[in-house]
């Protein structure tokens, strides 16, 4: 299903549970064994859970099966990183979502799916300035969490892509998981530092380049248009057929540069389009994650 038909059926929980019943099926699970004192919340007992950790007054009490699930159970700690500039707000065609609506649906589903796993995750979004920080967490009141800071204001003029993702590796107490959602439309040199900053921590990078399919391809209408830089107020006229080919030599460069930067620090990069349903890059973050694991 194309992304503008999923999001006509309604609110973030009702996408996000959508993409992500179709997707748990199969994907990896493994449940960390021991405990640690932070109790979190019971979950219903699973054939090969550990009896231990199963709570005998509940069961006793009113005959339900429940494991207690403690703070450092979890799989995982990942922080999501979500642009949130201006940029991100931008579309082609009425056919399609902006950037950033599409990439709020994206994180909804992501964050879903990580704590369905039993995962701790969190969310930092950022502008020029770190707009939203939530601290990772496990438990399943966390995602109204997400869902809440999702829907703060933000579109400010710039992007602090560094800065967010040296929070979020700050968020993350021992060796986990940084996700950056963003149109990468900010300074590449900072970002590929902090990059590799994360990765020197022991942490697992992760970025998903999202793009409006006119970005890649230049397919505008014709006739001398005026582009408009939404961060800088930049202004420059041009006439899209005259300049098509060199756009798209420079953008496929663009991309380039970007996979062959992250692939020297050891971080997964996957280019996204918003026509692309939300499933396509799901699977392919976590079949990524898998083969590195």
């Amino acid at each position: 299903m194309d992304p503008l038909t999923l999001a006509a059926l309604g609110r973030l929980e009702v996408i996000s549970r959508w993409v992500v019943d179709g997707l748990l099926a199969g994907l990896h699970r493994s449940p960390k064994k021991g405990f640690s004192v932070e109790f979190a919340e019971h979950r219903p007992y699973q054939p090969g859970d550990d009896l231990r950790f199963m709570d005998w007054k509940v069961l006793a009490r009113a005959d339900k099966w429940l494991i207690k699930q403690y703070e450092e159970e979890t799989n995982l700690r990942a922080t999501v990183v979500l642009d949130v500039s201006r940029s991100m707000d931008w579309k082609s065609s009425p056919a399609l979502l902006t950037k950033l609506a599409y990439a709020e649906r994206l994180v909804a589903a992501l964050t879903l799916l990580l704590i369905r796993q039993r995962d701790a995750v969190g969310l930092i979004r950022f502008d020029d300035q770190l707009r939203s920080v939530v601290p990772p967490k496990s438990r399943t009141i966390q995602w109204k969490r997400i869902l809440t800071a999702i829907g703060d204001p933000g579109s400010g003029q710039g992007s602090d892509a560094a800065g967010a993702l040296a929070q979020a590796g700050k968020l993350i107490r021992r060796r986990g998981a940084v996700m950056l959602v963003s149109d990468l439309l900010l300074d590449a040199q900072e970002v590929d530092d902090t990059v590799r900053a994360l990765r020197a921590q022991g942490h697992d990078v992760t970025i998903l380049h999202i793009l409006d399919p006119a970005e890649k391809s230049f397919d505008l209408p014709a006739g001398e248009s005026l582009f408009v830089d939404p961060e800088s107020a930049a202004q420059m006229a041009a006439t899209p057929a005259d300049i098509r080919e060199a756009y798209q030599e420079t953008v496929m460069e663009a991309i380039d540069e970007w996979r062959t930067r992250f692939a020297s620090a050891g971080a997964f990069y996957e280019p996204i389009m918003t026509d692309q349903p939300f499933g396509v890059p799901l699977r392919r973050a976590f079949a990524a994650r898998q083969r590195r694991s």
